[in-house]
């Protein structure tokens, strides 16, 4: 590539210097100090989420995000206010930029690497500041003359360094001091929380049939050391509503089996090096080949609909384009609201059985737009993410891998043969599985149950690897 030839990267290499970095570490890091590193950032990023906003004067306003705040790790009215939301953005759009070569970016030099980390970093900070400005304009935090200018600019600043905090946690971790990525970290942190909260939350409600406890579990043992008829308060145990409940707990469980299950599914390639006889082993092609990435795509585009939907009505409520974009009804004795009509309603999941039958045509609706848009976003995310059979070959012939029994010109074929189909139909499987959480209303949605066990399998994965040289985590 000429020196002299302009490419849209080279525009943050001027503010490469001011932007947050974590230095490479000069050996490998032990896996003891991995677990400890793993561990403060997970306990800094606990405390954020209780730190409260400094400078807020109504904080019940509807929540645009309320759907969609458990899979992106926020938490409403804290520093965790944006929580993931602007470093998950900045990362996909700079990789589908950068896989559709709109932006030109060679993976292989270093420096290239280094200014494509730094504009998802400024991407990154630029999102951060763009939506907490939104968010104070929009009145989430109360009126902005009731604010003032000091106080609207305290909680920008406030979520523009929790945004901060979020990108060199993540940075990190991803560059070898922790195991894993602080994203998928905080994601499975906030998920297994609520799941464990609405198991024995402590909370009581009081919902018209007498005070109740939130929380399944021990709501199970209240009903039953309080009622007299004990078939009877199983029943409402296993089955009451608005309220978590066994079936919903079971179902939970039941999901987690069944993905752990269909992780284990793969074909493994036998190859071995061109050069070095003896030097062999597999490459394996799994079912789920894009992990998580289709459900994470997914939401990010349904928590974008829901946000814009939402604040158009509430400006718009009489517009037809913003109606067929969204109709929003306020929850009785609650500020948020949910989707009645329009496209956000069809993309939401059906919340019951009753609700299945009462409207056939939602879950129809429901489950193609999942399945579809699952399927569609693995495929997609396989050409641009640089993981297609095209640049498995590359990678393999550049390591002087070979496939047995086949020649070097056939490699991309047969690898051809498995990974589009395992990308696809491994789309279609995760949405499926997804649309089957929802529908049996399993506790923390059916898309945070999928991201929360996929993210655990993989640290499982890490965790095997990392002590398979003889590391121990207690000695």
């Amino acid at each position: 590539m000429p020196e002299g030839k302009f490419r849209f990267i080279n525009l943050v290499e001027p503010v490469m210097p001011i932007l947050p970095d974590v230095a490479q570490p000069e050996k490998k890091v032990p896996f003891k100090e991995k677990m400890l590193w793993t561990s403060i950032t997970l306990f800094i990023f606990l405390v954020c989420c209780q730190i409260p906003l400094y400078g807020i004067r109504s904080n019940k306003s509807s929540d645009p995000f309320y759907w969609m705040r458990v899979i992106l790790a926020s938490n409403r009215g804290t520093l965790m206010e944006l929580g993931i939301s602007p470093i998950v953005t900045s990362g996909m759009v700079m990789q589908l930029l950068a896989g559709s070569h709109i932006i030109e970016v060679d993976q292989g030099l270093k420096r290239d690497r280094n200014l494509f980390q730094g504009a998802q970093k400024l991407f990154g900070i630029i999102i951060t500041v763009g939506e907490a400005v939104a968010y104070v304009a929009s009145g989430m935090y109360g009126d902005v003359k009731d604010l003032g200018f000091v106080n609207a600019f305290l909680i920008v600043f406030q979520l523009f360094c929790a945004g901060i905090i979020v990108i060199v946690l993540d940075e990190l971790l991803q560059k070898g001091y922790g195991l894993g990525s602080g994203i998928s970290l905080f994601i499975a942190t906030n998920i297994c929380e609520n799941i464990v909260w609405k198991c024995f939350s402590p909370t009581t409600l009081n919902t018209g049939r007498g005070t109740e406890f939130e929380g399944a579990i021990i709501a199970l043992f209240h009903l039953l050391i309080t009622r007299s008829d004990k078939i009877r308060a199983l029943k409402e145990a296993f089955y009451r509503q608005n309220l978590p409940n066994l079936t919903s707990l079971i179902s939970t469980v039941l999901v987690f089996g069944v993905v752990i299950y269909f992780q284990g599914f793969k074909v493994e390639l036998p190859v071995k090096n061109a050069r070095y006889r003896g030097q062999q082993g597999n490459y394996p092609i799994k079912l789920f080949y894009t992990s998580n990435i289709p459900i994470i795509l997914q939401t990010a585009l349904v928590s974008n609909l829901y946000f814009f939907s939402q604040v158009l009505y509430k400006r718009f409520p009489n517009n037809l384009f913003v109606n067929l974009l969204g109709v929003w009804q306020s929850i009785e004795g609650s500020s948020q609201s949910i989707p009645v009509g329009g496209l956000a309603y069809y993309v939401s999941p059906p919340t019951s059985l009753m609700d299945i039958l009462a409207d056939p045509f939602h879950a129809i609706f429901y489950l193609t737009f999942i399945l579809t848009a699952c399927a569609l976003f693995s495929k997609t995310w396989i050409e641009v993410s640089g993981s297609s059979a095209k640049d498995v070959a590359k990678q393999l012939q550049e390591q002087q891998m070979v496939m047995k029994g086949h020649r070097d010109t056939s490699m991309y074929k047969e690898l051809n043969r498995y990974i589009p189909t395992a990308a696809a139909f491994g789309g279609l499987c995760i949405g499926f599985l997804t649309v089957c959480a929802d529908f049996l209303g399993a506790i923390g949605s059916g898309t945070g149950i999928l991201l929360a066990v996929t993210i655990i399998y993989q640290y499982f994965e890490i965790f095997v690897k990392e002590t398979a040289d003889g590391s121990t985590l207690f000695w």
